[in-house]
């Protein structure tokens, strides 16, 4: 990878525009050589992401840009893409087409063609196209678009050095291209030709010609961005609201719609002239995909195959992952027990054996369960059947007060709930984003998986995949029925209206793309323990330490020392267990962490969490991770264990019942979400303190009710 600032190759800036789900961020994976999240469904990618690669002598910067259907400004993603277009000016775009559904993007490439950026038309999924039967002329339908065009199989980087030769080709021609122009109704032209000139004469020193029409086409578009940017020019604002009174009387249509019907005409030109369907291949792909959606996508039985299929993921999640989580955690132990022999006594032993490899090591042996986990929701991603899922569960999420654009977020969510609140974007109206954010910390991200898994494997092993399904389910539940809550009272007038779902093909997973995944997920995990778990660890020892010297209500030594002095009997070393247990206890309640504890565990004695519960609980604000690493350090520091009664699990199991563990992963699963969400929120709801607030306290509330209640009708 080159850096722009110490590089002597000479810079290229290009942009991959295209429509969602056309495989730009694959593309861009590969041209990049980078593990950006990619999927089988829509709107993978929310922001910008740009890269430097050096090829043949050039810098070229790869802008990945989010997927988007057109350049009007009704989306953020349009906006966003339409604006680093227009004011960065990039060399070059990267059109990114997929070959299969030509007609479809090719309207996007129309509108392209009005901004007169230079580009290449990158015919992706050509593999896909084949199995469909589409045939493309290459020669003319780079004629017709005076493009450049490569066919490419992204996922497996077939035509990535093609592409990248077909850029520095252009770039080495100083990327000329004659303008072409998209041929429009008579009347249209002429009142494009009549704003063009009325704009030129207010911005002629800032814009080129080309840009200049674009401007005039979208001011007879309507589009709200463009209007209100030109809001003070009162004339040309009068003149632009007389040009579509007047197409709207001589054709009976709006000059947005006959701006699209000659999109469409050209598109539908090109097709004709370039593009070829093979009807045998064709009906084949179409009956493959007619069976798989008629079981999938069946009225009565595709919800419960969805369910069947998340009940398999986490039983697998569980029984996949005991073996290398029994590896890791012997592996822990072993290293615990040799720095124990070798390290001096002393407060640096005591940090490292007690603090960091308790805290660090009690939450790394879950490592081989989240990567389990995200391998289906890659697998599912990759094959094309979150876009089902989401199909199958848009209807009911409509009737619960959530958009149907809700789904991908909170399916986002259960990696993390940081790019799941971003993604919530793609929702137009405020107030339907703002129920969907507001129930997005409700989908259990990645970070809760390790909590759940401690003390399922505890309590509940026997049915380990079953209540994990059930945490998440209850989450999902939760979060439809506090929509209904929402948008009834707190967020009147959510507009709830069902969305298109586009549902792309059945794909053979790439092992890549999946393996890309999961190792994106793995990483994260342990950027987070070697991060955040390390300093969290640190602090939860220094306040589990100190002060020291912990004033006593009674000589404890004093009295063992007697009793040690008496014969031995089972009345003697029974009391000698119980004075050392009540001056561990004192000692623990007499430091910061212990009175800090002290302070909270009342709040939550009614849910049966403990000191160190109450404390977990606490430091799980910060992240969510941070809770087993605290059991983690304050186990590793209270009670001794018994020769036959060691470690985390079974201090967790004599300190809890099964009840008021669940109670624990429910308010684990629902109370306010981690510092990093919590900021996320803050940002995307235009930093509104009320909002966060009523967020947090919201969340807290539901989380103690529900734990509380399964305290209460739990046996």
């Amino acid at each position: 990878m080159a850096d722009p600032k110490q590089t002597t190759a000479k810079p290229i800036k290009v942009a991959l525009v295209g429509n969602p789900n056309t495989g730009r961020t694959t593309l861009f994976n590969q041209l990049t050589k980078s593990r950006g999240g990619t999927g089988n469904y829509p709107r993978v990618t929310v922001g910008v992401k740009s890269k430097v690669i050096e090829h043949k002598g050039w810098a070229i910067e790869v802008v990945d840009l989010p997927g988007i259907y057109s350049l009007s400004s009704r989306t953020d993603e349009e906006l966003q893409s339409r604006e680093f277009i227009y004011q960065q000016q990039p060399d070059m775009l990267i059109n990114v087409v997929d070959m299969g559904h030509l007609e479809r993007n090719l309207l996007l490439t129309s509108q392209l063609i009005e901004m007169g950026v230079p580009r290449i038309i990158a015919l992706n999924m050509k593999d896909e196209a084949q199995h469909k039967g589409v045939e493309v002329e290459l020669a003319t339908f780079s004629t017709l678009l005076d493009s450049p065009v490569v066919e490419m199989e992204a996922r497996n980087g077939k035509g990535v050095t093609e592409l990248l030769d077909s850029i520095v080709q252009e770039a080495e021609k100083g990327f000329h291209h004659d303008p072409i122009r998209i041929p429009y109704d008579d009347h249209l032209e002429e009142a494009i030709e009549r704003v063009t000139a009325k704009y030129r004469e207010l911005h002629s020193d800032e814009l080129n010609e080309i840009q200049i029409r674009w401007q005039a086409i979208k001011l007879l578009e309507g589009d709200d961005s463009v209007l209100q940017q030109e809001s003070d020019h009162s004339a040309l604002m009068a003149m632009v609201e007389e040009e579509q009174r007047l197409l709207k009387e001589q054709h009976d249509e709006s000059a947005a719609l006959m701006l699209n019907d000659g999109r469409y005409g050209f598109v539908n030109g090109l097709m004709h002239e370039t593009v070829s369907l093979n009807m045998d291949t064709a009906l084949q792909r179409v009956d493959v995909t007619r069976v798989l959606d008629s079981v999938l996508l069946h009225r009565w039985l595709g919800l419960p195959l969805f369910l069947g299929f998340m009940w398999l993921m986490f039983e697998t999640t569980f029984t996949l992952g005991a073996y290398p989580m029994d590896w890791i955690d012997m592996g822990v132990g072993a290293l615990s027990d040799g720095l124990n022999q070798v390290l001096p006594e002393g407060l640096f032993k005591d940090l490292i054996i007690n603090g960091i490899i308790a805290g660090v090591g009690g939450t790394i042996i879950f490592l081989p369960n989240i990567v389990i986990l995200f391998f289906f929701i890659a697998l599912f991603s990759e094959t094309g059947y979150l876009s089902r899922s989401a199909f199958l569960i848009d209807r009911m999420m409509h009737s619960f007060g959530l958009h149907g654009k809700a789904f991908i977020p909170m399916l986002t969510g259960f990696g993390c709930n940081v790019p799941a609140i971003m993604a919530t974007r793609t929702i137009e109206n405020k107030k339907d984003r703002l129920v969907a954010m507001l129930v997005i910390p409700f989908m259990s991200c990645g970070a809760r998986l390790p909590v759940y898994i401690l003390f399922i494997s505890v309590f509940f092993a026997d049915n380990s995949g079953t209540v994990l399904f059930s945490i998440y389910l209850i989450g999902i539940v939760v979060a439809l029925f506090a929509a209904v809550f929402l948008s009834k009272t707190v967020v009147r007038g959510a507009n709830t209206s069902p969305f298109l779902m586009e549902l792309p093909p059945y794909r053979k997973p790439s092992y890549s793309a999946v393996m890309n995944h999961m190792g994106e997920s793995a990483l994260e995990f342990l950027k987070k323990v070697g991060g955040i778990i390390v300093i969290g660890s640190i602090i939860i020892w220094l306040l589990q330490t100190f002060p020291q010297e912990v004033p006593l209500s009674q000589d404890y030594a004093q009295e063992i020392a007697s009793l040690e002095a008496q014969p031995e009997s089972e009345a003697r070393n029974e009391q000698i267990g119980e004075l050392n247990n009540a001056m561990a206890a004192e000692i623990q309640r007499g430091r910061y962490l212990g009175q800090i504890g002290a302070v909270i565990e009342p709040i939550f004695h009614p849910l049966g969490f403990d000191l160190n519960a109450s404390i977990a609980i606490l430091t799980g604000i910060v992240a969510k991770e941070v809770i087993v690493a605290t059991f983690g350090v304050l186990n590793a520091q209270g009670e001794e264990a018994t020769e036959e009664d060691t470690g985390l699990r079974a201090a967790i199991a004599s300190s809890m019942t099964a009840t008021s563990a669940f109670a624990f992963m429910i308010f684990s699963l629902f109370y306010m979400p981690c510092f990093a969400t919590i900021a996320m929120f803050y940002r995307e709801s235009d930093s509104s303190l009320a909002w966060t607030g009523f967020m947090v306290a919201f969340s807290t509330s539901i989380a103690y009710a529900l734990a509380l209640l399964v305290v209460l009708v739990g046996p």
